[in-house]
């Protein structure tokens, strides 16, 4: 008798982070337990903990790497003008409230602003740096920043409804006025 072949890791990574996705973004991620997550995937938690053995951080960065790679493909599905990025970056956060605050509100072993990381993290921020180019990443990391900014606070209903076109169009004029080879500004000593 042959041996059995050695299952698929990475068929079983994707069906855990798949199904780990659907549950954080029908319930948020408090639904998803390891128990649970096992239960909706008829194996045992044992299954889980081969797939991701650092446990629910390792599944929880998973599941934010999969929240990129959609973020990245959403802003790559607009022109790169900076405004229709910024658009497409704050209409994902709205409709996909639960997996944006896994990709950035919950504790993660994950890396922003460095260069490295994972694939779709990077697509993200060069998507957000085509609209928002300068002589280096100081523009884009400022961008990214506000437009967090205005989404968490919009997922928390914490700014008026009504003003988020008005707050939109203030912030791509004051991120974009300046002209590209001036990222660095002045006054605030970075030392």
């Amino acid at each position: 008798m042959s041996p059995r072949p050695a299952p698929d890791l990475d068929r079983r990574r994707y069906r855990i982070t798949r199904t780990a996705r659907d549950l954080v973004e029908s319930e948020g991620w408090s639904a998803v337990t390891m128990r649970r997550l096992a239960s909706e995937l008829g194996v045992t938690q044992p299954v889980l903990y081969s797939a991701f053995p650092a446990g629910r951080e390792a599944l929880l960065d998973a599941v934010a790497v999969s929240g990129f790679e959609a973020i990245a493909e959403a802003l790559e599905a607009v022109e790169p003008e900076a405004l229709a990025r910024m658009h497409a970056y704050l209409d994902f956060a709205a409709e996909r409230t639960h997996l944006y605050e896994a990709m950035f509100s919950l504790p993660s072993g994950l890396q922003f602003g460095t260069g490295g990381g994972p694939e779709p993290l990077q697509r993200a921020f060069a998507a957000l740096r085509n609209a928002f180019p300068g002589p280096d990443s100081v523009r884009t990391e400022v961008a990214w920043a506000t437009l967090h900014g205005l989404a968490t606070l919009r997922i928390h209903g914490r700014l008026p409804a009504s003003s988020a076109s008005a707050r939109l169009h203030l912030a791509h004029r004051m991120l974009t006025q300046l002209p590209e080879n001036d990222s660095r500004g002045g006054g605030i000593d970075d030392g």
